[in-house]
């Protein structure tokens, strides 16, 4: 982004050799560009700090004088441990150095020391890794600490970044458009580069972060809103021109009043289908916050448009409720509805196929099963994937591709924070519902520990004999010998025993067939099965509302979005439901989370929480989520400055001067580099 810089070798700055250059590009440094950009990861701070204002375990330095002899203890070959107690201000404390006995005959009591290192507030201790004889002198407060590999030392590192500066600081241009840098009162990125490396005050260090969050924010949203922009663009749509008379009319006839987060959705969603482009959104809404009825607005709507549509989802018995559910909204209108799953076979399969083909049926709702070969439509305008996250991409595609260029809307239920929403979702537009309906009643949640197993069975036996069901779940299929966590098949054969023919007690987890697990699920829909052992595989689509109690095992195991996933399941109906978490966390962390599931039945808010209690890189799992690697920004602790970039990068991409204007060909140069334009100028 230093444009000339960036093709230039480090070996253009006078100095670095072909040998050192060869140990730089280990730690990808190739470019002048590449050095003044490699940051530190961290700041000594050697400003002097009072005690009693320093944190358990934060490195400090103080100053002090020496109240006793040092003591010296050897152990093993070559190692030794010296111990000093020295006077700062109003503490005695214990001062601890590890393998340099030569120090024990060059200080003395009453010597004035200064002392970096880690304090450790309970035992009044500094492990040091710095002592000096004599009185604090340090030329800067502040040193930076880089990540070095091979023959490269942290003092070398410094002294090549300040070469480049002496020679190319210069020619260093700046990045950010000027309405950006005046809007925001962003430092110039010669300066804040400078401040990054040789930093003299905390202020101007905060500062010139503060720039450098904003322009690598800025620069990942640019590429994402020109992304969306060029294939919103390239992806004609069909234009729905539904009847908004009708469409009233049948949202009058919904058996309830949509929420007002129900009625910004749906004019976002309906305003996406009447433009020529084609819908590409993400609906997220928590558990019971009314995404069906939603779904079943935009299916009305492009039928009065002439259109066919189709909503699929990951399992049978989930497809089957959909399937109910949204043939009483849409029967009273002579919308026809059809159920394709691989249960549907024979004379009745090909039925439905030729109905389909025809343009007979309106809505289609099924598995993968709609996504076979033999699945054709006459005209489909609307793609609805619930829980699109269980379905590949490829999947998604395919079933896209049935149509010509038919409107998409993704849901999904899993509370993703805003911040990363915009993040990896970055190419779609993202609609949220954030409101649950009126009347129903909040899940009660609390947190048990094992010890109180007996009085949680009890209280789940008193909702059984109220004719109510319950679920139990567990972390683990079997026993394991890694994980002392309670399993499914322990616990089903325990629970068998605890209620003795007196309720029946069902066990589904993941090594099932998909037959299995569905007929396991009509049973305790049916209510054949009372208690359901389960593991996680009941997390998503599954609707009893007669289910009123969630036993969770080992709580402190799962997330916080999961465990508000599994909550999920139950306050589906009108009575009172109760989720119960079994837990014995041992960290601050487990505690805080089984704390904060005890206070909130907000999605939103809980997976905001787990973001920062995890980070960005474990709410997904495995990194499959594809987050970009920020050197300086921070998506949880930035998403702010995130949210700004965002906006700004909008507004701009939607400017007909960005495309042309000779104040913005760098941005535009960027794009080209980067793979998202292929021309000067969009078409």
């Amino acid at each position: 982004m230093l444009n000339q810089l960036k093709s230039l070798p480090v070996t253009a700055i006078k100095g670095i050799g072909e040998e050192t250059a060869e140990a730089l590009t280990e730690m990808n440094i190739r470019s002048v560009t590449d050095l003044l950009g490699y940051f530190p990861y961290r700041y000594e701070d050697y400003r002097l700090k009072d005690l009693a204002e320093v944190k358990h375990e934060e490195r400090v330095t103080v100053e002090g004088k020496v109240h006793s002899e040092p003591s010296l203890m050897y152990y093993g070959r070559k190692r030794s441990r010296l111990t000093l107690r020295i006077l700062v201000g109003r503490y005695l404390i214990q001062v601890v150095l590890f393998n340099q006995p030569y120090l024990k005959n060059k200080i003395a009591i009453n010597d004035t020391v200064t002392v970096t290192g880690k304090w450790d507030q309970h035992r009044q201790t500094i492990t040091a890794s710095e002592v000096k004889i004599g009185s604090y002198t340090k030329s800067k407060d502040f040193e930076p600490v880089y990540g070095i590999k091979g023959k490269i030392t942290v003092k070398g590192l410094r002294r090549f970044i300040n070469l480049a500066f002496s020679q190319f600081g210069a020619e260093i241009q700046e990045t950010l458009p000027d309405v950006s840098l005046t809007k925001y009162k962003l430092m110039n990125r010669r300066t804040a580069l400078h401040i990054m490396h040789f930093p003299t005050d905390q202020n101007e260090l905060k500062q010139a972060r503060r720039r450098f969050v904003y322009e690598e924010f800025f620069y990942f949203q640019l590429k994402m809103q020109a992304l969306r922009k060029i294939e919103r663009e390239q992806s004609k749509g069909i234009g729905q021109l539904y009847n908004l008379e009708k469409l009233k009319t049948f949202i009058q006839s919904l058996p309830f009043s949509l929420t007002n987060a129900q009625k910004r959705v749906v004019n976002e969603i309906l305003s996406d289908m009447k433009s020529p482009y084609r819908m590409n959104r993400l609906l997220q809404g928590d558990v019971g916050s009314g995404k069906t009825a939603v779904a079943s607005i935009a299916l009305y709507a492009s039928r009065t448009a002439g259109f066919q549509g189709a909503l699929m989802v990951p399992t049978e018995i989930l497809a089957e409720q959909h399937a109910e559910s949204l043939k009483l909204m849409l029967d009273p209108f002579q919308i026809k509805c059809e159920l394709l799953t691989s249960s549907v076979k024979g004379k009745r399969r090909k039925e439905i196929l030729q109905l389909l083909k025809n343009g007979e049926i309106d809505v289609i709702i099924g598995t993968h099963a709609l996504i076979q070969d033999e699945v054709e439509f006459q005209k489909l305008g609307l793609v609805i994937t619930d829980e699109q996250h269980r379905f590949g991409v490829e999947q998604r595609r395919v079933l896209r591709e049935k149509g010509e260029s038919p409107d998409v809307l993704f849901m999904t239920a899993t509370p993703i924070p805003r911040t990363l929403a915009i993040t990896v979702f970055g190419e779609m537009d993202v609609s949220v519902i954030d409101e649950m309906p009126a009347g129903r009643k909040a899940i009660e949640t609390y947190w048990a520990k094992p010890d109180m197993l007996d009085r949680v069975l009890g209280f789940v036996e008193k909702e059984l004999h109220a004719g109510h069901q319950a679920y139990v779940i567990c972390p683990l299929i079997e026993e394991s010998d890694k994980l002392d966590v309670q399993n499914a098949i322990d616990v089903h054969a325990q629970l068998t025993h605890y209620f003795n023919g007196r309720y029946q007690v069902g066990l589904m987890h993941g090594r099932l067939h998909s037959d299995e697990k569905d007929t396991v699920m009509k049973e305790f829909s049916n209510n054949k099965l009372q208690v359901l052992v389960s593991t996680t595989v009941v997390e998503v689509g599954v609707n009893v509302p007669n289910a009123t109690m969630m036993v969770i095992y080992d709580a402190e195991r799962f997330g916080l979005a999961q465990l508000h996933q599994l909550r999920g399941r139950v306050g589906r109906g009108s009575d009172q439901s109760y989720c119960i978490l079994l837990a014995d966390p041992k960290s601050e962390v487990g505690k805080e989370r089984m704390k904060i599931m005890t206070e909130t039945n907000d999605g939103f808010v809980l997976s905001e929480k787990d973001l920062e209690l995890r980070g960005p890189g474990d709410f997904f799992g495995k990194k499959q989520s594809g987050l970009p690697e920020f050197k300086v920004a921070d998506m949880v602790h930035d998403y702010r400055a995130l949210e700004t970039a965002r906006n700004d990068t909008a507004q701009l991409i939607q400017m007909e001067q960005f495309w042309e204007a000779p104040e913005f060909l760098m941005l535009r140069e960027y794009l080209r580099d980067s793979g998202v334009l292929e021309g000067e100028k969009l078409d």
